[in-house]
C-alpha cells in the first residue's frame, strides 16, 4: 500500500509514470489509482491490525516517512523544469498529508485524510489536464517555454491560477479543507507533526 500512495522512500515510479502517460493516464492515475494505496491502509491495515496499528513504533515510523515524503516531494517539485514532473511530485507530497491523518489515529486526521484524497484528485487531477491541453499545441512541458501565456489564453490561465491555488491549499478552495482537518489531527498527537505540515504547506506555496 505504502508503494501505491507513494510513501518515501518507495516514490520513484511515480514521475516516470506520469511523464510516459497520456493526459487521460495521468488522470486516472491522480485521482483514482493513487488512492488505492490509502483505501487499502484505512479498510485493511487499520482494521485487520489494530493491535499493530496504534503501536507507538508503527506510528512514528509512518508518521517520519508521511512527514518526508511531505517534504522531500515539495524540495524535489521546487528543482523541476518539466510541468508534467512538477504535479507529479506535488502528488508525493499531498499524498504525505493523506498518510500522516492516517496514521495520526484520531477523527480529525482519518477524515482530513479521506477529503483529502477527494480534493487531491479533482484538482490534481485539473492540473494535468490544464498541461494536457497546451502539450497538445506546444509538444513542451518546459515551464520557462510558456512565459507570457496569460497575453493569448487568459480565459486558460485563469482557470489554472485556481487549479494551482487549490492545490496550493488556500482558503477557501477545497484543498485547504482537507489539509487544516489533517493539521487539526496532527497537532492532537504532536506539535512536530503539525510543524511537519506547515513547512510541506509553506513549500507548496513556493512551487
Amino acid at each position: 500500500f505504502a508503494v501505491k500512495v507513494p510513501m518515501w522512500p518507495v516514490p520513484t515510479w511515480l514521475p516516470d509514470a506520469h511523464t510516459e502517460a497520456p493526459t487521460a493516464g495521468s488522470v486516472i492515475l491522480a485521482s483514482v489509482l493513487l488512492k488505492m494505496g490509502t483505501y487499502g491502509l484505512l479498510r485493511f491495515s487499520l482494521p485487520l491490525l489494530p493491535d499493530t496499528a496504534k503501536d507507538p513504533k508503527v506510528v512514528s515510523i509512518i508518521a517520519t516517512l508521511s512527514i518526508i515524503a511531505i517534504i522531500y516531494g515539495a524540495f524535489v517539485c521546487l528543482m523541476q523544469k518539466d510541468w508534467k514532473k512538477l504535479v507529479a511530485y506535488s502528488s508525493v507530497s499531498h499524498m504525505g498529508f493523506c498518510t500522516l491523518g492516517i496514521i495520526a489515529l484520531n477523527p480529525a486526521g482519518i477524515s482530513g485524510s479521506i477529503i483529502q484524497q477527494i480534493n487531491h484528485g479533482i484538482s490534481t487531477g485539473m492540473l494535468f489536464l490544464i498541461v494536457g491541453i497546451v502539450y497538445e499545441r506546444r509538444h513542451t512541458r518546459e515551464i520557462a517555454e510558456y512565459t507570457g501565456l496569460y497575453r493569448v489564453m487568459p480565459i486558460y490561465t485563469a482557470v489554472f491560477l485556481i487549479a494551482a491555488l487549490s492545490s496550493m491549499g488556500l482558503p477557501p478552495l477545497n484543498g485547504f479543507i482537507g489539509e487544516i482537518t489533517i493539521l487539526k489531527g496532527a497537532y492532537e498527537v504532536s506539535w512536530l507533526w503539525a510543524l511537519g505540515c506547515g513547512l510541506g504547506i509553506a513549500l507548496c506555496a513556493a512551487y
